[in-house]
Parts: C-alpha cells; structure tokens; sequence
C-alpha cells in the first residue's frame, strides 16, 4: 500500500508519500517522496483576510506537481489538509473548490481541534503514564493538548503562530486567553508535567542543541538555543545555522512561543519526537483503510532521529 499526505500549513506546504508494509503486528511506514516547499499562505491571510491572486497561482501549480507525483507513485489514498491560514482566509474554501475542479485534487479544511487530533495519533505512544503538555506551534495557530497517564484530558486551539507574530498580527489579548488556560488546567495535583514539542521550530531547535536522540531538552537549554540564534543575521542562520529561509525569520517568535507556555506550566523539560500533522494523516488513512485500530507502527522516515514505534 501506498499514501500521500499533504499538510498545506501557514509558512510552508509538505508533501509525502510512504509505503506500508504490514506484518501480523508491525506495520512499517517507509518514506518514498517528500517535499516542502516554503508558500507562506499566512503572509497574505494575516494581512488582507485574503490568499492573494499571486500565491493561487503558486498553490495551484504545486498542487498539480503533488497530483502528478501520486499518480506516479500509483498512491492507493491520500488525503491534503489545510490548517490556519486557509481555514482563516475569505476565500480559502474557494481556492480549494478550484484545486479540485481544476486539478481533480482534494483538499480538506480543517479545524484546530481536528488539527490537534491528527497529531495526538502520532505522539500518543512516546508518553509515558504521566503529565504531558503536549505543544504545537504552526504559522498560523497553537495547538495545546495535555496528556494525564496517557489520557488527553483538555485541548485547545490559539491564534498564535511564528508568521502570525513575524506579521505583528498576534493579539495581546489571545496570549492572555492562552496564558489562562495554561495556568487553570495543568494544575498542581497532576504532579510534574513534561512538555512535548511538535513543529519544525523545535524540531531545528533541538538539532542546534545537539542532543542525542529522544533526549529531554531543558527549558534552560530551549532558552540559550534561542539567545544564539538572536545574535545571528538572518543571512548567518541561513548559511552557518544551515536554515531554510523560511524558518530562518520565524524561529524565534516560533520559540517564544514554547519558552511562554512551559513557564507557564512549569515544565522544566521538553520532549520532541519528530512527527507532526503529516504523520497524523499517515495513520489516519491507514486506519481508514484498512481498519485495525490497535497496532504498532513503525515510521523508519527520519534515519537521524532513530526508529520510532508508534501504537494506535
């Protein structure tokens, strides 16, 4: 079996196809294609509510290159999800209805929540029967999940994204809502809580840091990563940090971000496996597809990162 996912997100659009194979209890995810490129549908959205008529042109382009590339790849199901921006955007829902009229691709406006829940089935098996506040920091929004003994108890979607901040369209009055919900839902009783990081942000973050695979990262540690960074241009991160030029201007608000939400859950560590809403989907259509709902995944896609085994 073969799928494709497409995470059509704020700063940067991916797409992947991996191959299934299944045993009587494993089921191997192997990468075959991925692609990212750096759309930044959040500059437009956050400005003027609207995709601009030169990034529908860009989008529709790349939408057809990721039609052609599951075709030959003879891709058994995909499924293309749009997050923040285009859900957000007065004529998101159009550009989608043309993509798929024009095109013969479907794409999928989805809400925060669902958003959330995509994720959750990608980094449920890396908790452990403890406190979790699971962190995802896109362009456009942050997804908030906590996780009590390897249950998500309370979830939330904020207006708070690396491009939203680098556009100065963040609201002081959302980072308070958020700041809240924090402090009234991972309370004291549920003992020490460990932050979990999603988002390619944290992802290079954690790679500056150096650390080992599936190591902790001290807050400390996310802090002085940060601070490094500042002191470089923006030219210096892309060729000695080695960034793309898209996650070179939003790193930090991005890392601002996580630094705020562990101070105030009082995490003093955070965990970063390298899934995210692509994974999500991945599972997702397996699941639809095939219709076993308890087995152990394998994703053997990030080679550096080591092996990961995921149970849904």
């Amino acid at each position: 079996m073969k799928l494709a996912a497409v995470d059509i997100g704020s700063n940067a659009i991916r797409f992947q196809v991996s191959s299934v194979l299944e045993t009587e209890k494993r089921v191997i995810f192997k990468k075959m294609e991925y692609v990212r490129f750096p759309l930044r549908l959040g500059h437009d959205v956050f400005t003027t509510n609207r995709i601009s008529d030169k990034s529908i042109i860009k989008f529709k382009k790349l939408m057809q290159v990721f039609k052609m590339l599951t075709e030959l790849y003879e891709v058994d199901d995909y499924m293309a999800c749009a997050t923040s921006a285009m859900r957000e955007s007065e004529n998101g829902a159009e550009v989608a209805r043309q993509v798929e009229d024009e095109i013969g691709l479907s794409i999928e406006i989805i809400d925060g929540k669902q958003e959330a829940e995509f994720i959750n089935q990608a980094i449920i098996s890396y908790l452990a029967d403890a406190t979790y506040l699971h962190i995802d920091v896109g362009g456009g929004s942050t997804e908030l999940n906590l996780y009590v003994n390897g249950k998500k108890v309370k979830s939330q979607s904020f207006k708070i994204g690396s491009v939203r901040i680098l556009e100065h369209h963040d609201s002081p009055i959302i980072w308070a809502d958020m700041e809240k919900w924090v402090k009234q839902n991972v309370k004291t009783q549920y003992g020490k809580v460990t932050a979990v990081g999603t988002g390619g942000n944290i992802s290079k973050i954690f790679d500056l840091a150096q650390l080992k695979p599936h190591r902790l990262m001290s807050l400390k540690r996310v802090k002085e990563i940060k601070e490094m960074i500042e002191q470089h241009s923006l030219e210096e991160r892309i060729y000695k940090l080695q960034m793309n030029p898209d996650r070179a201007d939003v790193i930090v608000p991005a890392s601002n971000i996580y630094i705020q939400v562990m101070d105030w859950a009082n995490a003093k560590y955070i965990q970063v496996p390298e899934v995210g809403l692509k994974d999500g989907i991945m599972l997702h259509l397996f699941r639809k597809n095939v219709g076993q709902k308890k087995i152990e995944f394998t994703n053997l896609e990030d080679q550096s990162r080591g092996r990961k085994i995921i149970s849904f």
